[in-house]
């Protein structure tokens, strides 16, 4: 990595940082700009991704939070977490059947991590 990509890294993660505590104090539109601003830093930062769709939750915005969460998808398309997320999302505003789908996508990464961390396990002796 270079020293530039480094320093937007770290710029990045300091945003998210604040970003947390801004959502802690119940403050959505200054986290959502935090995270907006790591973003643009680091345009494919997951935490980042899952911070601003909470953020939009919370607000409730459920729209934004979708969106938000399919962007990060589109960059991303093994996160269990943000299949996770976007099921939730979907079940929260009554669309079950993408809930379900992205449920289901959820789980099916999961097992295939869980085969690949068995496979790679060294046989025990």
């Amino acid at each position: 990595m270079s020293e530039q990509q480094d320093d937007a890294r770290r710029f990045a993660e300091d945003r998210c940082d604040e970003a947390v505590e801004a959502y802690a104090d119940g403050n959505y539109d200054a986290a959502i700009a935090l995270y907006t601003r790591a973003l643009e830093a680091v345009p494919a930062y997951g935490d980042a991704y899952t911070g601003l769709a909470m953020c939009h939750q919370a607000k409730g915005d459920l729209d934004a939070a979708i969106e938000v969460t399919k962007r990060y998808v589109e960059k991303a398309p093994d996160d269990i977490l943000a299949f996770t997320n976007l099921s939730m999302f979907y079940q929260k505003k009554g669309m079950i059947t993408e809930a379900e789908a992205a449920g289901a996508q959820a789980r099916l990464l999961d097992w295939k991590r869980q085969l690949k961390e068995a496979k790679d396990k060294p046989p025990n002796p």
